[in-house]
């Protein structure tokens, strides 16, 4: 599966993986459970955190307040209640968008804020490159991250469109790297986020991945 290079002005396509390829719907959930309250009020604390712009770790210190975040996944991982990516998180439109984009010359990578276990469903998806932050050490937004992606991959970053459900962390960082930025506006970062000024930063905005291929096309003209 080596696509041909050279024939696209966008000739790798670079994605993040929570809520553009995979739906973190169980993680957030398992949060509730370890919390102890209703998943429905643990996501409108979820939501009102980031509509404050505030980190979304925020919403688990408001049901555990002054707790310590890393002991916490520790406790919940070892009450069973830990999550890892896998295949069957996958959102329908992410592998018929991942074989799409190789069978129109481009080379495809998935490059994300993850701990190293989201490297185990990443190792089996249809890419030619990719890497967790937690293997990195570093994190997005930090322009190292994106500056890590280029030299990963060896291409000017003018070549690579980054597609990611975040306006602080994917679009915004991506622009700056000199890539071009895809906004997929799905999940709750990439609904609330789309309502920001900084939004109309990105040089395309999609609904789905289904949209992600003539919207490339569009930024390849």
């Amino acid at each position: 599966m080596t696509p041909t290079s050279g024939r696209c002005r966008i000739e790798w396509v670079v994605l993040d993986l929570g809520e553009t390829l995979v739906d973190e719907t169980r993680c957030w959930a398992s949060w509730a459970q370890w919390l102890g309250v209703p998943a429905f009020t643990f996501f409108a604390e979820f939501g009102a955190v980031l509509a404050d712009r505030r980190p979304h770790t925020d919403a688990i210190e408001a049901f555990r307040p002054g707790a310590d975040l890393r002991e916490q996944v520790r406790l919940k991982d070892e009450a069973g209640l830990g999550w890892s990516p896998t295949v069957d998180d996958l959102y329908a439109d992410a592998l018929p968008t991942l074989t799409a984009l190789h069978d129109e010359g481009r080379f495809v990578a998935v490059f994300a804020n993850q701990p190293l276990a989201a490297e185990s469903l990443m190792s089996v998806l249809p890419v030619d490159a990719y890497a967790s932050s937690a293997r990195w050490g570093v994190e997005k937004p930090d322009p190292a991250f994106f500056a890590r992606i280029a030299a990963e991959l060896g291409i000017d970053p003018t070549a690579i469109a980054y597609v990611g459900d975040r306006v602080d962390n994917d679009v915004l960082p991506a622009k700056a790297a000199g890539m071009l930025a895809v906004h997929l506006v799905r999940g709750p970062w990439g609904r609330v986020q789309s309502r920001w000024p900084e939004a109309s930063s990105a040089d395309a905005t999609i609904p789905d991945l289904t949209a992600l291929l003539p919207a490339l096309a569009e930024l390849d003209t």
